[in-house]
This record gives structure tokens, C-alpha cells and sequence, in this order.
């Protein structure tokens, strides 16, 4: 793999960015057709994190965070840093040391697909950040992969300036070029939701409120009374 470096990606308009943050992964993921998930073992440092952001990404040489240091100068206001690597790897690629000089870059978050470490210090200073595993082993610098170029993670490619939306429930990445279309599937399936939401409280059930009876009915479903059913 040759070392590369790609300044000044296009990024997805902060705005937009910031809209799909408020609506959530699940929601998001939902309303692009169950597509842009990194992944179900991607899970927060600490509980209650959240960012959202577009993404700065860096491709790693197995055990050698190098290209980390280097994808931070990369990196700038409403960014959030997205690391993996060219094979898998669980050392701690990042600590409280680098997510500090994330924060003070205006980053709103780090995903990466190895560990993390000095989680205790990550949370207190209220640092959004995703990751496989925590582990206090550590890392080599002897190589710089690639940074601002495409990553696949969870079988969703990750391009330089989409949208990246971390919550409780996971990672969701949404390509910069369907983010306003995304964000109106959002907004309409949370006013759906609204609308059920309330069925709900006074006491209907999903099979009406989702019109679901026709479609057991034809799926064949047989209700039979226990002192029947032999």
C-alpha cells in the first residue's frame, strides 16, 4: 500500500450534518433502506455519547498508529475521525493524549475499528468515542497507510466528507452526496413515529397501528385456544 495523504476533501454541509445527528442512528439507518451501518461491535467509550460529524479517515498499518498522528492535522471543526486497518487490529490506537488534541481541534468524535485506551479519562472529558475493544496494549510507529481515502467498515464504505452519525446504538455513515435526501426520509419517518408513538399510549397495538393483521392472515397464522391445540 503506498502512503498517501489527501488534503481538502469536500464535506458535507455542517448543517445538514448536524440534523442527522439529532435524528439518530437507528432512525437514520431505517430511512436509508437499513444501509450505512459500521458494523454491530462498534460501541461508545462511555454511555450517553454522541456525536456527529464527517469523517476524516485513516487507513492503518496493523499494530502501527502512525498514520493516526498523521490523519490529525487532517482533521478541523465538526470532523470526527474514522480509523481502521488493513488487517485487524485491537491494540489501543488512541488515548486520552490524542482524543485531547482532537477536541482542541474542534473534532465532535473518534470511530475506529481497533481498541482505545484511558477510557476513564476519555469520559470525564466528555470525548464521543467508538471503538471494538478497550485495551491498554499499545502501538508501534514505523509507517503511514493512507489518510482521506475510501475505508470499508462493516461493509460500508467510508469516503473522506460523509456524515457519520454515532450514538448508543451503533455507527451509521451517510454519503455526502445523499445527505439532504436522507435527512427528508428522516424527517419523515419520525413524524410517523410521532403518530404511533401516541397509538401506543392509548393503548393500540403495533398489528393495527401498523395495518400487520392482513399480513399474518396471509402468512397463513392459525389462532388456537390452548385447550385445542393437541
Amino acid at each position: 500500500m503506498k502512503p498517501v495523504v489527501v488534503t481538502g476533501p469536500p464535506r458535507t454541509p455542517s448543517a445538514l450534518v448536524k440534523e442527522l445527528g439529532r435524528q439518530g442512528v437507528a432512525t437514520v439507518h431505517e430511512a436509508m433502506g437499513r444501509r450505512g451501518l459500521l458494523g454491530h461491535d462498534l460501541r461508545p467509550a462511555w454511555p450517553g455519547a454522541r456525536a456527529a460529524g464527517t469523517a476524516v479517515t485513516a487507513l492503518c498499518l496493523p499494530g502501527d498508529n502512525l498514520t493516526v498522528h498523521v490523519a490529525v492535522e487532517l482533521t478541523g471543526p465538526g470532523d470526527v475521525l474514522v480509523v481502521t486497518t488493513t488487517e485487524p487490529s485491537l491494540e489501543g490506537y488512541l488515548g486520552e493524549l490524542l482524543t485531547t488534541s482532537l477536541a482542541a481541534r474542534g473534532v465532535t468524535g473518534l470511530v475506529t475499528t481497533t481498541g482505545i485506551r484511558d477510557v476513564a479519562d476519555i469520559e470525564t472529558a466528555a470525548f464521543p468515542a467508538w471503538s471494538r475493544v478497550v485495551n491498554a496494549q499499545g502501538t508501534i510507529k514505523g509507517a503511514v497507510g493512507q489518510v482521506n481515502r475510501p475505508i470499508t467498515i462493516g461493509g460500508t464504505v467510508v469516503s473522506p466528507g460523509d456524515a457519520i452519525v454515532a450514538d448508543a446504538d451503533g455507527v451509521v455513515c451517510v454519503p455526502r452526496e445523499e445527505a439532504a435526501q436522507v435527512l427528508a426520509a428522516c424527517e419523515q419517518r419520525t413524524a410517523r413515529e410521532a403518530g404511533a408513538r401516541e397509538a401506543y399510549r392509548r393503548g393500540r397495538l403495533s398489528l393495527d397501528v401498523s395495518d400487520l393483521r392482513a399480513l399474518v392472515a396471509d402468512l397463513g397464522v392459525e389462532y388456537v385456544a390452548w385447550a385445542e391445540d393437541k
